[in-house]
């Protein structure tokens, strides 16, 4: 006897970045929205956001903010080397980077007081100290709950995967998670399980697919009248078009690049994954976040640094100056984050343990000013000497890049409004 198959069995092409959603459940989740709108978005200076985490604790003085005068237990084993910003040098393994520091702000004075991984990381995604009673949505989450999706494609990806638990969707519904790919760009073969059919399942078969999927569609619309069989049309709809879209696909494919573009980059992961973020915010996707390295370096700083540093220096260099040759770099803003420093002294075992007091972090692009060291630490790099920047600011202003007023209230579970950023202002002096 003929069965109908279910909506599961003929939509679930894959899995969600392996959390076990089909893409109709993650669109359906994708629809919900937050009743509280107390304000209207602006258009911001910037319309797409690429998140670069480097996790662990990327040293301060062995990246952007080294201390060449410091007495050699503070300065550390490191050279550094001068940009083409006077005044303004970097660890010598970021000679590509020095040389588009023109197009970067180095922010020096970035402070928190959390000295543990998980709690540092949720500061950095979140703009949130964490807290016992609520769980605050990762920045991701919160410009994808403001935005509609664009071109098909979501509108938050992870790449490879979500990095960790505070990059989600927090007291918001899980409609606003990521997009994980579930496989590093970096491998061969590499390809989006939930945009790759099955095999035996070619175009012509899922055509008809979804032409059952319409009979069901009738068939269920016919027995119920309901808003919500509607709207699972809708995100069934939404699910097919992400599938069945020839330019959504396309952006994930990293193989269509040049070999010469892929050699700029590098071939290896920093560098796949920063060439694949710029093709996603290039297809419209408006929040990509990509991991690279560990960068929690307690013993033998320079060798880890040598292992670590060189590759992201190509890849970041090539990032920047690629979106800036193909008109993108205004409206995209690239940021370079780590979720705290390390100590001012090099310990007992050539390393640096964590240090929150002050740490470095680096912004490029989408109406951020251009070669500026914004802000210092001490001459150890023990402390903010001037303009200390604390996490709120740095998320408001980042928010406020993307046209989104970071005080405005969403609704928390038991409907309470929680603000997006509490008591951040925009720092305007870090604006173009």
């Amino acid at each position: 006897m003929f069965r109908l198959p279910s909506r599961r069995e003929f939509l679930h092409v894959g899995f969600c970045g392996g959390i076990g959603l089909s893409l109709g459940q993650f669109f359906k989740m994708r629809q919900a929205q937050a009743e509280i709108k107390q304000y209207e978005s602006f258009d911001g200076s910037a319309d797409s956001v690429i998140f670069i985490f480097l996790p662990g604790g990327m040293a301060h003085q062995e990246s952007f903010d080294p201390k060449p005068f410091a007495p050699v237990e503070y300065r550390g084993p490191m050279g550094s080397i001068e940009t083409n910003v006077a005044g303004i040098r970097v660890n010598e393994h970021l000679k590509q980077t020095a040389t588009i520091a023109d197009k970067i702000t180095f922010c020096r004075s970035m402070t928190h007081g959390e000295a543990a991984h998980k709690r540092g990381t949720h500061n950095m995604f979140t703009g949130y100290r964490p807290s016992p009673a609520l769980k605050f949505p990762s920045m991701g989450s919160v410009i994808t709950h403001e935005y509609e999706p664009r071109n098909n494609i979501p509108q938050y990806i992870c790449i490879p995967g979500q990095p960790n638990e505070f990059a989600g969707t927090g007291y918001l519904s899980s409609s606003f998670a990521p997009f994980s790919l579930g496989s590093d760009p970096a491998a061969n073969g590499f390809s989006v399980r939930d945009l790759t059919l099955p095999n035996g399942v070619d175009d012509s078969r899922f055509t008809r697919r979804r032409g059952i999927l319409d009979a069901v569609n009738d068939h269920f619309t016919a027995k119920e009248e309901s808003d919500s069989i509607d709207a699972v049309d809708t995100f069934y709809q939404r699910a097919y078009n992400l599938v069945s879209s020839q330019e959504a696909r396309e952006a994930f494919n990293i193989e269509a690049e040049s070999a010469e573009i892929r050699d700029k980059y590098g071939r290896n992961q920093a560098g796949a994954r920063m060439l694949l973020a710029r093709r996603l915010v290039e297809a419209g996707s408006r929040f990509v976040t990509l991991t690279y390295g560990g960068w929690d370096m307690h013993d033998n700083i320079h060798g880890s640094m040598n292992n670590q540093m060189p590759a992201f220096d190509q890849a970041y260099a090539a990032l920047i100056r690629d979106l800036a040759e193909r008109g993108r770099l205004d409206k995209t803003l690239v940021v370079v984050a780590s979720e705290f420093g390390r100590t001012p002294k090099i310990n007992g075992t050539a390393g640096r343990d964590h240090w929150p007091k002050v740490f470095s972090v680096a912004m490029a692009g989408g109406g951020v000013k251009g070669g500026v060291a914004y802000g210092s630490s001490d001459a150890t790099g023990s402390e903010p000497e001037d303009n200390p920047l604390n996490v709120e600011d740095w998320a408001a202003t980042i928010y406020h890049c993307l046209g989104i007023v970071s005080d405005k209230e969403l609704m928390a579970p038991g409907d309470r409004p929680i603000e997006i950023v509490d008591g951040g202002k925009v720092r305007q002096d870090l604006l173009a």
